[in-house]
């Protein structure tokens, strides 16, 4: 048997988080098989399924790396099978017209609820050939007795009796199909065989089954994973912060930690965090799957994002860095290659959005100077230290990491000061603030001309700084 799994979201708003983990668990599932992942766009809500979100799952799905094999998919084109076998169920009385009012249907609700009943459809049309109209929808013939038993792999048996199901509406009054008929056939006819969805979905499960089996269709296995909390332990949400998948690109994170902290919301191997799409395609198992909710943690991902940043190849991650720079509008052709900025800069932030956002300097002007470091180191007390060691700098033959901060030393010595009350004026004076990483290669990353300029800058600075005391 070839392991068949899918995604399947609804086009009615971007891939969230709790959607991508479904997405990269399923693909997982068909990758340790060597089977196939089917893309599948569930857009019969025809008022809130829009193009732009199906642009943005699609976009959510190729930056994560998570390609399908088949699809998308497209419910909405596939009308003619669905209407194919309602006919089919009608013709073996498996399915029946139902001619029941909206007002009639809402009465019966409300007498249900009075009387602490649960609301379901009472079967009126079920075995009425009396009734008639020229409206109706369609519903499914339930089975009245017996129950529906599932293994679901991460919540285990699980059983619901028929009685509680009601004949399930499978075409609306306008003849279009509904959902839970459209997911049927179409996991059928793509010959689905791990169905991997959220929580909310179990209930649909066992309507699901009696539609397959009254079809003689074969009835995939089932996983129902559970729902993300926020970091205050409520399900996440907007208020938390980032929930779409490319609000984590526009935050500065790479696809790899992502895709690392999605797996491990939920599944663990041992004590082990750090998972590469091979490791995770390996020991990944539906079954190890944990059924209690997951909480997000923001510190967790921050770690693993710097920790790729660091360690995956330069090469991957200087595009998704370019995209950054692109999106502050910083010209790199101004400056150092990202090759050489990033193994510079990568210690220092959590995400390529904030390392762009302080590495501008590198590539142009600063605007002005951190006021909490002008204040504090650049004071009158400075001015000897900077005009002794711009003429240093400014007389180097050689402008390498090794010359300049042989120049910083000997500023200090000739001064008979500590390297900070050389060091720490340098650094607001060339960059602006009171942070970058270590001087000699930070400015050697700079043109010899930018470095004096900037000097001066800072000597003029102090200079407005004196008189006006």
């Amino acid at each position: 048997m070839t392991v068949v799994t899918r995604f399947a979201p609804s086009p009615t708003g971007f891939l969230h988080v709790g959607g991508a983990r479904t997405a990269l668990y399923s693909w997982l599932v068909a990758k340790a098989a060597g089977g196939k992942f089917v893309l599948r766009i569930e857009d019969t809500d025809r008022e809130r399924s829009t193009q732009p979100a199906i642009d943005a799952i699609l976009e959510g799905m190729e930056w994560l790396g998570l390609t399908w094999d088949e699809g998308p998919y497209y419910q909405t084109k596939r009308f003619d099978r669905y209407e194919h076998y309602i006919a089919q169920l009608l013709a073996e009385d498996k399915a029946y017209k139902c001619y029941c009012s909206t007002e009639r249907l809402e009465q019966m609700r409300e007498e249900q609820m009075a009387n602490g009943e649960k609301p379901r459809y009472d079967g009126h049309c079920r075995d009425n050939p009396a009734a008639g109209g020229d409206s109706y929808v369609i519903r499914f013939r339930n089975p009245q007795t017996g129950s529906v038993k599932f293994h679901d792999h991460i919540r285990g048996p699980i059983e619901f009796a028929n009685s509680e199901l009601d004949d399930l509406i499978i075409a609306r009054s306008d003849g279009t199909p509904t959902y839970n008929f459209c997911v049927v056939i179409d996991d059928w006819e793509m010959q689905i065989t791990h169905v991997v969805r959220g929580e909310d979905h179990i209930n649909n499960t066992p309507r699901q089954i009696n539609i397959l089996q009254a079809l003689g269709a074969p009835i995939p296995e089932y996983a129902h994973v559970s729902m993300i909390l926020g970091d205050d332990g409520k399900k996440l949400s907007k208020r938390h912060g980032a929930v779409s998948v490319m609000q984590y690109r526009d935050d500065g994170y790479l696809p790899e930690a992502v895709l690392n902290y999605l797996v491990r919301l939920g599944w663990s191997h041992g004590d082990q965090e750090i998972f590469s799409v091979a490791e995770m395609t390996e020991l990944f198992r539906l079954d190890d799957v944990n059924k209690a909710a997951s909480a997000f943690n923001t510190e967790k991902l921050n770690w693993l994002n710097q920790h790729y940043m660091k360690s995956l190849p330069v090469e991957r991650v200087v595009p998704y860095l370019q995209w950054h720079f692109t999106d502050q509008a910083i010209d790199v052709s101004k400056g150092p290659a990202l090759e050489q900025l990033l193994p510079l800069m990568a210690d220092r932030v959590k995400t390529l959005k904030e390392l762009a956002a302080q590495s501008r300097y590198f590539y142009e002007e600063y605007e002005a100077f951190d006021e909490a470091a002008a204040k504090k180191h650049l004071r009158p007390v400075a001015r000897e230290a900077l005009e002794a060691v711009q003429d240093r700098l400014a007389s180097l033959t050689e402008w390498n990491p090794a010359s300049i901060q042989q120049a910083i030393q000997q500023t200090a010595d000739d001064l008979q000061v500590g390297m900070g009350k050389v060091g720490m004026p340098l650094r607001v004076a060339v960059t602006g603030s009171g942070n970058s990483p270590s001087l000699d290669v930070t400015l050697a990353m700079l043109s010899q001309t930018q470095v004096v300029g900037r000097i001066a800058r800072a000597i003029s600075y102090i200079m407005e700084r004196e008189q006006a005391q």
